[in-house]
């Protein structure tokens, strides 16, 4: 991962690293959120669809093998928050991605 690759934490208001993200995630009890094939994800990962998926309220198709960048963890155990594109607010579920 390179040096440049922030995460924004809403907590404290700062730019942290990835690294750094997890560990506060980890301490206070955070929810552990876990790819299709069971890798642990974290706040600034970089994912891969696995699957086509059809962005609902588009016409838009997401295609397997879409790489999404600095993903932002939900709290909740399957969601996982991300910016594409041309979609706001896009919203994946933890099944449909693997961690690169």
């Amino acid at each position: 991962m390179a040096d440049d690759e922030y995460v924004y934490d809403e907590a404290s208001g700062e730019w942290i690293s990835p690294t750094e993200a997890q560990q506060g995630a980890v301490a206070t009890g955070g929810v552990e959120v876990r790819d299709a094939v069971g890798n642990l994800l974290a706040d600034g990962d970089s994912v891969t669809l696995i699957k086509d998926l059809k962005v609902k309220g588009t016409s838009q198709t997401l295609k397997r093998g879409t790489v999404v960048k600095s993903i932002r963890l939900t709290g909740d155990d399957q969601e996982i928050d991300c910016r594409f594109e041309a979609i706001k607010g896009l919203v994946l579920r933890a099944e449909f991605v693997k961690k690169r």
